[in-house]
């Protein structure tokens, strides 16, 4: 079958699925404190996950992500991870990877190495206790940091995703780096986006990260580096820690350019863009009986509407977000 290729000439080979629309974790510019979760009816069976994964995968998809939400609180998530680790067995797929708040992590990292799972990112904004819980409402810091060790210990490789916040961690990102280094991980800093209504002003913590980069450098030597990790991410080398670090700028410096990448969320909507909402629903189209073909040209047409980049901005004080869709709607 023919390469995904966008309009744009953009060869799409990364899929990342979300497996569950549901967190433990409440973080204050990722979701509302009472969310409303969708019924079991709406998502996606494993067998349905499974199916489109395999569809994506004979078009030339290299790298699946599962994300949330939260992975590990879908029941039996490591079954499912089983099973779509025969493509990688197969050599379909270079790598099975997931994206987590590491909560449950020191629960599955074992059994997910044994799979296949040679590294996960782990989101982290902070190392202190007290603004772990405001920034998550959830006083679960000790059960993260036992999670990334587990992945440690069990050798996957972690890279701690970090969201640069101005008023809660902005202070500790020179520590958050040197911590991460320490032990042998990548990091990458992120800036807040604007997608679903939560109760914190985004545009009060907006911090670019063009401005962390400056403060950067005026302690550290940073060079600039090819290295990719199939996301959006630009890396440099911080010599004097030896260790990699990529800053993530949707909204100071676009990264369109470069997308390889689609989005399905666990109610089988395929987003072509993080930053649009132009969408196909593939949920139905499965549980309306389509065959391969037909899927086969759902995934097509989803190419053809791919747009250039995303409408991510940061506006006025309390003007509505980008998007009325939240992040673990749309998986992280």
């Amino acid at each position: 079958m023919s390469a995904l290729i966008d309009p744009f000439g953009r060869h799409i080979t990364y899929l990342r699925l979300s497996v569950t629309d549901r967190c433990d974790l409440r973080c204050v510019y990722c979701m509302s404190e009472r969310m409303s979760f969708l019924p079991k009816a709406e998502i996606l069976s494993f067998e349905e996950i499974d199916r489109l994964c395999a569809a994506f995968i004979k078009r030339g998809v290299r790298k699946l992500r599962l994300t949330g939400g939260e992975p590990l609180l879908r029941r039996d998530f490591t079954d499912l991870t089983r099973t779509l680790s025969r493509h990688l067995r197969t050599g379909a797929l270079d790598e099975l990877t997931l994206t987590t708040n590491a909560t449950r992590l020191s629960h599955h990292a074992d059994d997910l190495a044994a799979i296949g799972v040679k590294r996960v990112n782990v989101s982290l904004d902070t190392l202190d206790a007290e603004t772990f819980a405001r920034i998550t409402r959830k006083q679960k810091l000790g059960d993260v940091l036992e999670g990334v060790e587990a992945a440690r210990r069990a050798g996957i490789a972690v890279k701690i995703n970090t969201v640069a916040l101005k008023h809660d961690n902005a202070h500790e990102l020179p520590a958050l780096v040197a911590w991460a280094h320490e032990r042998g991980m990548d990091i990458t800093l992120i800036e807040t986006m604007p997608l679903g209504a939560v109760e914190e002003d985004r545009t009060d913590q907006f911090l670019s990260l063009a401005e962390v980069k400056r403060a950067f450098e005026e302690i550290w030597t940073l060079d600039a580096i090819p290295h990719r990790s199939g996301g959006p991410a630009r890396y440099v080398h911080v010599r004097e820690t030896g260790g990699r670090l990529g800053f993530i700028t949707p909204l100071s410096h676009n990264f369109c350019a470069d997308c390889n990448r689609v989005r399905l969320t666990c109610s089988g909507r395929l987003y072509m863009c993080l930053g649009q909402d132009d969408h196909i629903d593939f949920r139905e189209a499965l549980r309306a009986g389509a065959c391969e073909a037909e899927l086969d040209a759902l995934i097509a047409r989803a190419m053809r509407q791919k747009p250039a980049a995303h409408n991510f901005a940061i506006g006025e004080a309390s003007a509505a977000p980008a998007l009325a869709r939240h992040m673990s709607v749309t998986g992280g």
